[in-house]
């Protein structure tokens, strides 16, 4: 019997790959031999030489490798490695990075490149290798999807991954679900631009997520490209996923444009934290969305976020990409400015990939984009964006990523924006260069913004450091208050008098502080809000 090892190199420990469940299962499946199968999972944060042991252990036959952009920089080192060790074996690389660069592969150390659809595709190549047909082709293409003017279906009954091995495997960490394969839309930057949307049947889809809701998983990401795109069928598993008893939360990536009154409706129901949405708006600016064949009703789309966080019960997540085409400098931050002000939870500002396969990278020379030769192939210049340009963005995101997107102090941003009458984009690109934050200690971090704040004309020093203060019980549990923020007197035991007797217990030090104003503030440390992941602060 054959052993085959299937090697899945994450992002994180607490990444969890689904990619090389589905193909072990598409074998137990639909492979007509027998196959000893082991499913190794790793990180990219290990040395290469580890995760190749890992594998020289087992002693395989056959090395089946998920390749996607975020482990593709390692990928060479690493079949160098194999290859050394275990001459004699068979590699096989697969999924988005490795099928759209054959050529590429096959020259680094890789014996086969497959394309398609792992769980029906490796089973009938693995077969062939049993048999001795597959040693001449170097790349091995499935059979066509049938398809329907809208959507298509799959050809085989889907694997469900979801066994015993797996859950014991997935200890606690994130997992993942799809529901559907493809996008009806055709965003030119994107690997799955245009494809036929196909849909996995639903009763095996509610099975499957009441399986993974009832084990050790903190959060369930579903990898739908646009989750939504069927409105009916969205509103049927967004009122699964409510109804279910459980603590996990379910995080989906939707188009807002798409969302109906009657959704909108359902989403009102969900429990506080259970749901999150991830909702790439890319741009506001119109010719770059046109360019890149984005489709997108803006004023719905804004609309939709608005409603969302006026309920207060789901997590937003919103993206835009800086780079695409046509897009200037200042084009980009009025974007920025107007993607802030919908004061969503989390604000991720991407920079433009030139993935293999997608149709911005063939067009890249004759617009005049460059971008890394290395993964993850990221823009460095355009005729829009000087590299100068991408300097300043950089700085904005380091800002960014280290205040509000972490939940970090929002009240004092809300504050100096107000005071200063500065525009979100022009507070962060400054503070980012004026304090970037490269690692430190948070205890730092806020010293250094204050004194950069407290340097911009209109800020009052009390009123900032009330604000930071307000902000640091909220957002931090068990450390003390930084002593630049402390304001020492009597009330201090006033207000740990008032904490105990509303929340029924001793106060500890850093859970109490005193405004400059002399107004008291207590946090109850047990009580985080399960949307913005803050501790609750109150005042007396």
């Amino acid at each position: 019997m054959s052993k085959v090892v299937l090697l899945a190199v994450n992002a994180k420990y607490v990444h969890s790959s689904l990619s090389v469940w589905v193909i072990a299962g598409g074998i137990s499946k639909y492979a007509r031999f027998s196959y000893d199968v082991h499913i190794v999972e790793a990180t990219i944060n290990q040395p290469c030489v580890d995760i190749v042991n890992a594998v020289v252990d087992l002693t395989p036959d056959v090395i089946g490798i998920s390749s996607y952009i975020w482990n593709a920089g390692k990928m060479p080192d690493m079949l160098a490695l194999l290859r050394e060790q275990l001459p004699e074996a068979v590699i096989v690389l697969g999924g988005p990075e490795a099928s759209n660069n054959i050529d590429y592969w096959l020259e680094s150390g890789a014996n086969h490149v497959l394309q398609g659809e792992g769980e029906y595709v490796f089973p009938r190549f693995i077969d062939s290798l049993s048999e001795g047909k597959a040693a001449l082709n170097p790349s091995f293409l499935q059979a066509a999807v049938s398809k329907t003017h809208e959507s298509a279906v799959f050809n085989e009954p889907p694997v469900d991954p979801y066994t015993d091995e797996y859950l014991e495997a997935l200890n606690g960490r994130l997992s993942y679900i799809e529901t559907s394969r493809g996008c009806p839309f055709k965003c030119s930057f994107c690997l799955s631009a245009g494809s036929a949307v196909k849909y996995f049947p639903l009763d095996l889809i509610k099975t499957q997520i009441l399986t993974l809701s009832l084990s050790d998983t903190k959060t369930l990401k579903f990898v739908d490209r646009t989750f939504n795109c069927n409105a009916d069928r969205a509103y049927e598993l967004f009122d699964y996923v409510i109804g279910l008893d459980t603590k996990c939360r379910f995080h989906f990536e939707v188009a807002a444009d798409l969302f109906n009154d009657r959704v909108l409706s359902l989403l009102r129901a969900a429990p506080p934290g259970r749901i999150q949405f991830e909702i790439g708006l890319q741009s506001f600016f119109k010719e770059a969305l046109e360019t890149s064949s984005r489709q997108m009703d803006v004023d719905k789309a804004i609309r939709s976020i608005q409603t969302l966080m006026q309920m207060q019960n789901i997590h937003v997540h919103i993206d835009l990409i800086a780079g695409l085409p046509y897009e200037t400098l200042n084009d980009f931050m009025n974007s920025f400015d107007r993607a802030y002000e919908l004061n969503t939870h989390h604000l991720q500002l991407g920079f433009l990939k030139l993935l293999h396969g997608s149709k911005l990278r063939q067009q890249a020379k004759s617009l005049g984009i460059e971008f890394t030769i290395e993964p993850p192939y990221e823009i460095t210049s355009s005729p829009w964006l000087s590299c100068e340009d991408l300097v300043i963005i950089k700085q904005t995101e380091n800002a960014l990523q280290h205040t509000k997107n972490k939940g970090r102090f929002l009240t004092s941003l809300d504050y100096v924006l107000s005071a200063t009458g500065e525009r979100p984009f022009s507070l962060m690109r400054s503070l980012g260069e004026a304090v970037p934050n490269h690692g430190a200690q948070l205890e730092e971090y806020v010293v250094h913004i204050y004194d950069f704040f407290i340097s911009l004309p209109g800020v009052e020093k009390s009123v900032l450091k009330d604000c930071l203060t307000y902000d640091w019980l909220g957002m931090v549990k068990g450390k003390n208050t930084p002593t630049l923020l402390k304001n020492e007197d009597d009330r201090r035991s006033f207000v740990a008098d008032f904490a105990m007797k509303q929340l029924g217990r001793k106060m500890r030090r850093e859970e109490i502080a005193v405004l400059s104003t002399g107004k008291g503030l207590f946090v109850d440390s047990n009580d985080r809000d399960p949307v913005t992941g803050l501790y609750r602060v109150n005042f007396c």
